[in-house]
């Protein structure tokens, strides 16, 4: 992944860092909205027979979108701002 970006390793970290903590924050919201919008906790073992079908992809889909689309976005977001201001220096 560092050599994409020169062979640096700072911006390989700093996408790592941020993609968790994003994954992180989002699980906890989706957590949240789910217990909010339907009044119990989301399904832990999405295996179990106890969970009904309907419940379990719903809630893998979800968290699964939910939290890719946050990872995506974060890293992102945090390798164009770590990056991008060393693509100017180089220029002037």
């Amino acid at each position: 992944m560092a050599k994409k970006d020169g062979g640096e390793l700072g911006p390989a970290l700093l996408g790592f860092a941020a993609g968790f903590a994003a994954e992180f924050v989002t699980r906890k919201a989706l957590t949240f909205a789910w217990t909010r919008a339907t009044g119990e906790e989301p399904p832990t073992d999405l295996e179990s027979p106890d969970v009904s079908l309907g419940r379990a992809l719903s809630w893998a889909v979800m968290a699964g979108v939910g939290v890719e689309v946050a990872r995506v976005l974060a890293v992102r977001a945090a390798r164009k701002r770590l990056v991008t201001p060393r693509a100017a220096e180089v220029e002037a």
